[in-house]
């Protein structure tokens, strides 16, 4: 299976809600540290979703890294870890 939504996305997609580049936004980074407050998150969670990748904003509020959320991006769309 392809992936709807890559790693480099999300980080290209994190990037542009917090006004920075992508290639600053690290894996194990705090992203509410970076300037993510909840209603940009839940506007990713709405935007990947529409991608046809569905993430719970339960489970990506209790893991505020890159790092996490690809993971369950990964879990979400059926892809190996």
């Amino acid at each position: 299976m392809t992936a709807k939504l890559t790693l480099e996305d999300m980080r290209a997609d994190i990037a542009e809600m917090v006004y920075d580049e992508p290639e600053n936004i690290e894996l194990d980074d705090n992203l509410m540290d970076l300037g993510l407050d909840s209603m940009r998150v839940m506007t990713l969670v709405e935007r990947w979703d529409k991608k046809g990748v569905e993430l719970d904003f339960t489970r990506i509020a209790e893991r505020l890294t890159l790092r996490g959320w690809w993971e369950l991006a990964q879990d979400a769309q059926g892809l190996s870890q």
